[in-house]
């Protein structure tokens, strides 16, 4: 299981845009980050990064267990959990052969139980489960998503946005299922404008300005919904 990832003066480039500036981030295992930043910061870019689907222009990122740097082939890969602005399910598939299908693909051991579990957990209703994902709510296929990533029991879960098409109740709820996945020692890095939905489970205040880090704190006590909104104001505008 990972225990930090360190992330040494990392850039990226497209072109002529500069998406990212030599940024240095540290990750704890059992912590959850709130990346924060105005549209366009560089999150997503840097989340690419870290799931290993984006290559960086210049820097390193290392994955450690202790402190044994990990490889970064198919068993690192097998360990992250990846939320998406795309879902990466399949829509004339229902949620449950979808999960079944991807618990195959990583090699979950009872996926069809894991599956079931996991539904229940991002409440998403028993009649639901049996209907094509294409006639999902935009919620729906949210919380199916959510179940996908946390499939393989992934010591790392990078969300993109994660609150988008939840109601609040269903917001709260997965701002509460990310704190189990913090109590259970992952790293958790979620990128989110919804500072009501993380605040209480986020330790870790990570804002992006420009590609830069412009904020890099941590609590163990955790961040309330003012002092996130305040240290977001103070640093992003």
């Amino acid at each position: 299981m990972l225990s930090s990832i360190v992330v040494e003066k990392v850039s990226k480039r497209y072109g002529d845009h500069r998406a990212l500036a030599a940024v240095d981030l540290t990750l704890t295992a059992g912590s959850v980050c709130a990346l924060l930043g105005p549209n366009g910061a560089g999150k997503s870019t840097l989340l690419g990064i870290l799931s290993t689907l984006v290559r960086a222009t210049a820097g390193t990122v290392g994955y450690l267990e202790g402190e044994r740097r990990r490889k970064l082939d198919d068993r690192l890969r097998a360990d992250i959990g990846l939320l998406a602005h795309s879902s990466l399910c399949y829509g004339e598939l229902t949620a449950i052969e979808n999960l079944e299908f991807f618990a195959t693909l990583y090699g979950v051991p009872d996926g069809a139980a894991r599956a079931q579990t996991l539904l229940d957990e991002v409440g998403l209703e028993p009649r639901a489960r049996a209907r094509a994902v294409r006639t999902y709510s935009r919620g729906m296929v949210q919380r199916l998503a959510l179940a996908r990533a946390l499939l393989a029991r992934p010591s790392l879960l990078l969300l993109d946005e994660p609150f988008t098409g939840l109601d609040r109740g269903g917001a709260l709820a997965l701002g509460a299922r990310l704190g189990q996945a913090k109590a259970d020692g992952a790293i958790v890095v979620c990128v989110t404008h919804d500072l009501e939905a993380i605040a209480g489970v986020t330790d870790h205040v990570a804002i992006l300005v420009g590609g830069k880090l412009a904020c890099d704190e941590r609590d163990p006590a955790g961040y309330s919904y003012a002092a996130l909104r305040e240290r977001y104001h103070a640093h992003a505008g």
